[in-house]
């Protein structure tokens, strides 16, 4: 008997291709299975393979469980009990019963069939999804073997990877027998059917195919630092030179536009726009709104967002049809973009420029004309005023060290004040809410304005109703509340992990 165990697994393993060590595994929980046949009860067993002889055990076990713990006495022992057998046996170990083996000869059943054949598909699977990550490669060109509702099944040589739906590029009409390219976007290695999905819509599935038609970026020449799309539409990718006799624009758009045109037929005549990367991320979003043409900008970095002001010609060129251009410069740099006229920006910052002001006169009790002089100079918060070095506002015309002094000293006073209400705000505010990542003393005081001390009550909230609570944009607030939020999912999994 052990003898035709050795020889079925030499056989299975040559046909199938995977090593020994998957289907003696495969076959162990097949006999395991057909071991617990064996009780009207449930119960847990495991047979264990000599891989030299062949020679097989089997074994009845019961897991070891805290004492008060025990939920299934066909399948647990308390630790008490299990140390009267093994002394230093711990929690999560097994008390193990052997048991007559099941003679291999009267398995038949097809459930044990199929469970090494399913274990010896699944290596096959994995096998093949490792041969082609080691290749590499990120396209997968194949052909669509079948469509259905969820999309398309792409057939590679022996791998099979899915295209959804939502992946494809939205009018294109792809067809059983097509050839078609993808990027290789994620690896599910659980469950079955195909490991591999695809997208044809990702950002870096056209870097990927600038990357094959341009061999300046294959050689480091060149390089792509940001794709952004609006699939089968429009598309923008940001390149940089490395070598300064290499123009990245050009080189990347071809001789007659041929580079950049096989692109775009590959992304069913998505129109491509090139743009020069830059350092400066005034100059990079300059670039990024092309072809309009930009007035001036105004950067705010605390916002990370930059007021873009076009005059009235260029003002529906740089927002685009149904405000792509704008969208997909935004995505483009990572900053958010606001799109205004000369009339528009000028409101605006006469807008600031009164709250600036009326925050100056009440804050710092000045007059109009002081806190101007300050807004003139570049001022805009009272911080501002407390902690740049004397010797810059001594230069401002107008204030003598008398008047400077005593305006720090206001400003300091002021921010002295509002810490010790900050303090005083907070004192009823629970640990777990101010030690959650993002959050800061002052926010925390806004919210205890608000009624909010707990990080279960932050978690209860909707993200507009803490925008209104406490004028943070709405994207700090959704982070804010997934984070205070976050608890409540890790909990069952780790009484889970207890039990």
């Amino acid at each position: 008997m052990s003898r035709e165990v050795l020889l079925l697994v030499d056989a299975l393993a040559r046909e199938k291709n995977v090593p020994r060590e998957v289907v003696f595994t495969a076959l162990e929980s097949a006999l395991a299975s057909a071991t617990k046949k064996r009780f009207k009860e449930d119960a847990d067993a495991r047979v264990s393979i000599d891989r030299m002889s062949g020679d097989y055990e089997a074994f009845r076990r019961w897991q070891v469980v805290p004492d008060g713990e025990l939920e299934d006495h066909d399948l647990q022992i308390i630790l008490s009990e299990a140390r009267k057998q093994i002394a230093d046996i711990q929690v999560g170990d097994y008390i193990e019963e052997e048991l007559e083996p099941v003679e291999l000869g009267r398995i038949g059943a097809m459930a044990a069939k199929q469970v090494i054949l399913q274990k010896i598909r699944d290596a096959e699977r994995e096998q093949i999804i490792t041969d082609f990550l080691a290749r590499g490669e990120e396209i997968l060109s194949g052909t669509i073997k079948r469509m259905d509702r969820e999309g398309a099944i792409v057939e590679s040589g022996k791998v099979e990877a899915r295209l959804p739906r939502d992946q494809m590029i939205p009018k294109e009409n792809l067809r059983v027998g097509d050839r078609v390219r993808a990027y290789v976007a994620k690896i599910n290695r659980e469950g079955r059917g195909p490991q591999l999905f695809l997208s044809r819509t990702a950002p870096e599935f056209i870097k990927h195919l600038f990357a094959n038609e341009v061999p300046e970026i294959e050689q480091g020449l060149l390089e792509i630092k940001a794709a952004a799309r609006d699939a089968g539409v429009r598309a923008k990718i940001a390149v940089h030179s490395n070598d300064r006799r290499v123009d990245p624009i050009g080189t990347c758009v071809g001789v007659r536009g041929s580079r950049v045109q096989a692109v775009t037929g590959e992304l069913a005549g998505e129109r491509v726009d090139i743009v020069l990367w830059s350092e400066d991320p005034a100059q990079f979003v300059i670039g990024a709104l092309a072809p309009a043409n930009v007035s001036s900008i105004v950067v705010d970095e605390d916002k990370h967002s930059m007021d873009v002001v076009v005059d009235e010609d260029n003002l529906a060129l740089a927002i685009g049809t149904n405000g792509r251009n704008v969208r997909l410069a935004s995505e483009l740099t990572g900053w958010q973009i606001n799109i205004m006229s000369a009339e528009e920006s000028q409101a605006k910052t006469e807008s600031e420029r009164v709250n600036v002001r009326q925050l100056f006169m009440a804050k710092l009790d000045v007059d109009e004309e002081v806190a101007d002089i300050l807004i003139d100079e570049g001022f805009t918060t009272v911080e501002e005023v407390a902690y740049v070095p004397i010797n810059e506002m001594l230069e401002i015309q107008g204030f003598d060290e008398e008047t400077v002094n005593e305006l720090r000293n206001r400003a300091r006073n002021v921010l002295l004040t509002e810490a010790i209400a900050t303090e005083e705000k907070i004192g009823t505010t629970a640990d777990d809410l101010l030690s959650l990542e993002g959050m800061d003393r002052e926010l925390a005081a806004r919210l205890a304005d608000a009624g909010v001390h707990t990080r279960d009550e932050l978690a209860e909230l909707a993200v507009d109703e803490l925008v209104d609570a406490t004028d943070i944009d709405a994207e700090r607030a959704k982070d804010l509340i997934m984070k205070a939020r976050a608890h409540w999912f890790d909990e069952p999994e780790q009484e889970q992990a207890r039990a």
